[in-house]
């Protein structure tokens, strides 16, 4: 599992969201309690593409039951998650 700062996952998360999510528009800010589904930057296909990212840059498995806004549907949110996940 890789070791890393709250921080640095959170700049990981919203590199990933602007190189795959917000094209030609990369200067957008993303606030870190902003929704990504309810701003339409990320859609139910996206959470998925960004579900997979997730698990193989972290090496861990996020179940089906976990696919929830509450963990997913913000940085702020992501970043919760993904320590409860063991990613530090």
């Amino acid at each position: 599992m890789e070791s890393v700062q709250a921080s640095s996952v959170s700049d990981v998360l919203i590199t990933f969201i602007k190189e795959n999510f917000i094209t030609g528009r990369s200067q957008k800010e993303i606030s870190p309690e902003e929704s990504l589904v309810d701003s339409g930057i990320i859609d139910s296909t996206g959470i998925l593409e960004l579900v997979m990212f997730l698990e193989e840059k972290y090496s861990i498995t996020i179940e089906d039951e976990e696919l929830i806004p509450e963990n997913l549907d913000s940085v702020k949110n992501l970043v919760a998650f993904l320590e409860r996940k063991g990613v530090r």
